[in-house]
């Protein structure tokens, strides 16, 4: 425990200092959601108020779902020590063979749906098992994976694109929740924001209480209050807006599963805290019995998993499978894990800040196009970003 968390933990982190020193030690847990607060209100500002308007908060939504869902998969690999640059091409190929089979040979949606799940998988495994056994880097295995699976792209798509789907697979990118009856808002939307917010701070009380039942730092009574009428004061807010339009999208709701679940992966169970262990010393974990090769398997495996479900996400989105579906999703899905806290030397990392990370680069890419500003320097301009957020990174491991 540090000297602060040893004087706020006998004075009851009272007073302004006692907040001042939480936020220093915890900066790097909170330096990227109050970036996001400020990138947003800077594009709000310059984009005149349309950056929060209900369709653009919905498009920016739909644009980033499969971004997100990819970063939730690399935020293991990440963390475990390795990266995984076939992501992209994975999930063009699994969208590719999603409408293969769905257009030409009109299998159901849902066996299609588990038939390419399955398949990310199998990709996963191949990847993971050259990696975890062979011991082959993973930058060149997935440098590899990249190349293969963008030319069998191009094999079953040959060429052109395949669509449209059927309505039923649209409406995971596309569709909206139903709602409870006819009225000016979506009450079904306004319904679950209200319940989600009750839920995230009985967690929150519960999680606390906790941590004060032994003796363990707790952040300052104040800041506590704050935090949680943000949270919700946030959430009701998104749920308005989104329920003025047409609802909360369908793709939205199976984000916010998978966030819960990783969330709980990651922070309550034996294998989320073994990946952690790995990236922070592999040779470490090994000797205190931890089967560091399964385990990079295994992240890999679910990687691919992510990358499957996020190809036909996006698939269902374009309503079409094209050859260049996927062309830099590597890039974001990496990009969005670093600017969230990933360490590039593994071991740190959270899934929050994974989806903070992914929709900073989404807010970001979305501003500057409606501002006006070209593609070339929108990837100049990211470029710094990502750079900047690892050089925060290793500052203050450094000054740790």
């Amino acid at each position: 425990m540090s000297t602060y968390q040893g004087q706020a933990t006998t004075q009851g982190f009272g007073g302004v200092k006692a907040i001042t020193g939480f936020f220093r030690e915890h900066v790097r847990q909170y330096g990227m959601l109050i970036a996001l607060i400020a990138i947003t209100l800077f594009f709000q500002i310059v984009t005149h108020g349309t950056l929060l308007q209900p369709l653009n908060i919905t498009n920016l939504i739909l644009q980033n779902s499969y971004i997100v869902v990819m970063a939730l998969g690399m935020l293991l690999v990440i963390v475990a020590g390795h990266i995984d640059l076939s992501v992209g091409s994975v999930a063009a190929f699994t969208g590719a063979v999603a409408a293969v089979m769905m257009v030409q040979y009109d299998l159901h949606p849902i066996l299609a749906i588990l038939a390419c799940l399955l398949l990310g998988a199998a990709i996963g495994a191949v990847q993971g098992f050259w990696v975890a056994y062979m011991k082959i880097p993973a930058f060149i295995v997935t440098l590899a994976g990249m190349l293969v699976f963008r030319g069998l792209t191009l094999v079953f798509l040959q060429g052109q694109s395949i669509g449209p789907f059927p309505v039923s697979f649209q409406r995971i990118s596309s569709g909206f929740i139903p709602d409870l009856g006819p009225a000016a808002l979506h009450i079904s939307t306004l319904v679950i924001g209200l319940l989600i917010s009750v839920v995230l701070v009985y967690l929150d009380i519960r999680a606390r209480n906790n941590q004060r039942k032994f003796n363990f730092a707790v952040s300052p009574f104040p800041l506590f209050i704050l935090k949680n009428l943000a949270i919700v004061a946030a959430i009701m807010a998104l749920c308005y807006l989104m329920a003025s339009y047409k609802g909360l999208p369908n793709v939205l709701i199976l984000l916010f599963v998978l966030i819960a679940f990783y969330t709980f992966v990651t922070d309550r169970t034996v294998i989320g805290r073994r990946i952690y262990a790995l990236g922070g010393n592999e040779k470490a974990a090994k000797l205190s019995g931890v089967h560091t090769a399964r385990l990079t398997f295994y992240a890999f495996v679910n990687m691919g998993v992510m990358a499957g479900l996020a190809g036909m996400i996006f698939a269902a989105r374009l309503n079409a499978a094209t050859p260049k579906a996927g062309n830099g999703f590597e890039l974001d899905v990496i990009a969005a894990c670093f600017i969230g806290g990933a360490s590039a030397s593994g071991g740190v990392g959270t899934v929050i800040g994974a989806v903070i990370g992914a929709f900073v680069m989404g807010v970001m890419n979305n501003g500057m196009s409606i501002v006006g500003i070209g593609v070339d320097w929108q990837q100049a301009i990211k470029g710094l970003v990502l750079l900047f957020a690892v050089f925060f990174d290793v500052y203050n491991k450094n000054k740790a």
